[in-house]
């Protein structure tokens, strides 16, 4: 019997292990003991006392501790490749000093990691516009990712039950036995281009998502290392996030020069934005040919962005995935400035701040956890003078063309563990909805069983917080004259399907070619994806030879559904979007739509 007992312990020990990411030094120890246990009970412990053989359990389980106490794993900066590399990129020469990169292992793509654009916010540079990074001496080396911006970090135990549950792509090695670093000092960019002497090439650079809470530079599926195989330099940054990146209080507004505050997140953004512009083409790049793109709260940026000042010229063209603040109210990432100064003063008495310069003093550890009050893009009068909404009714915008969707199961993850039944299914409807909309939902949506409300309640959700606001981005894109690309993504696969953020995989070529999970079908449809989006980052038209035809929006009632097949389909939830415009009172910003499209047509034709 105790050996099934002790069976069922080492199972839970090691799973443990592996969960966690402990090193190797845990896996030999913990194999020792367990010997060792297995050696003492049959030679000597079966002929003990009860009590001999109860302490001899009781020391198994604390020495289980003690080992995973040891091994907990370390906390190591991500290297800029993984695996093997292919050598040290030649000497990059920059204003601010010189740096190399690393080579992947096919010596196709040279990848430089953690190059500083900004000084570190941290003491008096906390929620203060971000200073350009002081030149280095010497040469850097930037073969790892900085640290990724302040946030509350989920265990490693966590963080590997997600990927089993939600991404089911988890594989068991000991090259990720570590943490990954975590730091108020993360204004740093990376570039990934193709390898050798090349330039004037297409930008892209990529705002992560995460709520503007969490999140990453260096996540897989967003790697800059598709589109750079096909000839695109890719950058992104890492920006302040949650209270660090959108605290927004009068006292903040008072000290700073441009009397802004609240959207240091953006700052950063448009500041690395700046950065590109004055040093890319020392990598090959062309400055007046920069894309911006950005997933969920990335995405939510970049529609900020596209009507910010402070970023016009810095870019041309525009890619949205899964969000907008383009809505006369949106639903998520957005609050108007006299909300965020309530928020600061609760902040400020829940930690008995009299000041912001008490608030500097906190540990930056113990303010991430204030990373839910905080993670808003408001409306400062200095990035924003005033909604995106406002500034497209006033033709007022920075892109020349947009490139945006959204997916079919947007809401899977958000609602995974808070499903609809029929007994919540309305209350639900009526939380976002008032009367007479709740209603004329509840209509729309009738429910008779539980599956129903549970399918109705994703549908409902997916169109409030994510679709409905590139619907509205789309007509502002069309009255101001701004060709429109939308798409919708459905393909199913064995990982994320169309859930929300499973489209990038395939957007930036990143399907790993050993993976189970994805067929031949999807990794066509990523092919198909990647030269749309390289097409649109080169010229500001996704159509090129040999790909579906993507049709400028011009009706409103069509997208371009990526799935096995790619073909133009009716939009859906258009009805949904009709009680959305009257709840918020939109309005287009011009009525001259034919002109609009006629302007459109000229433009293509002359392209063409």
């Amino acid at each position: 019997m105790w050996i099934f007992l002790l069976i069922i312990l080492s199972l839970l020990f090691f799973t443990t292990l592996e969960l966690g990411k402990h090193t190797l030094l845990g896996w030999i120890l913990g194999v020792i003991l367990v010997c060792g246990f297995v050696f003492a009970r049959v030679k000597g412990l079966n002929g003990a006392s009860r009590w001999a053989r109860f302490v001899s359990w009781a020391g198994l389980i604390a020495w289980f501790a003690i080992i995973l106490w040891i091994s907990k794993p370390p906390i190591k900066p991500v290297p800029a490749v993984q695996g093997k590399t292919g050598g040290i990129t030649n000497v990059i020469h920059l204003p601010q000093g010189d740096l190399t990169g690393v080579l992947t292992e096919d010596g196709e793509v040279e990848v430089y990691a953690g190059i500083p654009y900004a000084e570190p916010p941290v003491g008096d540079l906390r929620w203060r516009e971000p200073v350009p990074a002081k030149p280095w001496s010497g040469v850097l080396a930037a073969n790892h990712f900085a640290p990724m911006s302040m946030q509350v970090q989920n265990s490693t135990i966590y963080n590997s039950l997600a990927q089993i549950i939600g991404y089911h792509d988890y594989k068991f090695s000991f090259d990720d036995n570590y943490r990954e670093p975590v730091s108020e000092d993360s204004l740093y960019l990376n570039i990934w281009k193709p390898a050798g002497d090349v330039s004037g090439l297409p930008v892209l650079v990529y705002i992560h998502g995460g709520a503007l809470q969490t999140g990453q530079p260096w996540y897989q599926d967003y790697s800059g290392l598709g589109l750079a195989h096909e000839g695109v330099i890719v950058v992104n940054m890492g920006y302040r996030l949650g209270i660090f990146g959108f605290l927004a209080d009068p006292e903040l507004a008072a000290e700073s020069p441009n009397g802004t505050t609240g959207n240091y997140g953006l700052l950063d953004q448009i500041l690395a934005l700046q950065w590109v512009q004055d040093n890319i083409a020392a990598f090959g790049g062309d400055p007046g040919n920069v894309t911006i793109s950005g997933e969920s709260a990335g995405s939510a940026c970049v529609s900020a962005l596209s009507t910010s000042p402070l970023a016009k010229g810095l870019f041309r063209r525009v890619v949205g995935e899964s969000s907008t603040v383009t809505a006369p109210k949106p639903a998520h990432s957005f609050r108007l400035l006299d909300e965020a100064y309530a928020a600061a003063a609760d902040t400020k008495t829940r930690y008995k701040a009299v000041n912001i310069a008490d608030l500097r003093a906190i540990p930056a550890e113990k303010l991430a956890s204030e990373m839910n009050t905080h993670h808003h893009i408001t409306i400062d009068g200095y990035v924003l003078p005033e909604t995106p909404y406002e500034s497209y009714a006033k033709g007022i915008h920075n892109e020349e063309a947009q490139m945006h969707g959204f997916n079919r199961d947007e809401s899977a993850p958000f609602i995974l563990f808070s499903q609809a039944n029929l007994k919540n299914y309305e209350e639900n409807i009526r939380t976002l909805f008032p009367e007479p909309y709740a209603s004329r939902v509840l209509e729309l949506y009738p429910a008779a069983t539980d599956e129903e409300a549970k399918r109705n309640w994703a549908e409902i959700y997916t169109v409030f917080y994510f679709t409905y606001g590139h619907y509205c981005w789309e007509r502002q894109a069309l009255a101001n004259g701004i060709p429109s690309y939308v798409y919708y993504f459905t393909k199913q696969n064995g990982r994320l399907s169309a859930w929300h953020s499973g489209e990038e995989v395939y957007l930036y070529g990143n399907i790993p070619q050993d993976s189970s999970l994805y067929n031949d079908d999807d990794r066509t449809l990523s092919d198909t994806m990647m030269f749309y989006f390289k097409h649109f980052i080169t010229g500001g038209d996704p159509n090129g030879h040999g790909l579906p035809a993507w049709p400028v929006s011009t009706g409103l009632d069509k997208v371009l559904e990526l799935n096995t097949s790619v073909e133009w389909v009716d939009a859906p939830y258009l009805e949904m979007y009709s009680i959305l415009d009257e709840m918020y009172g939109f309005e287009l910003p011009r009525t001259d739509i034919e002109d609009v499209l006629d302007e459109i047509y000229d433009v293509e034709k002359e392209s063409n």
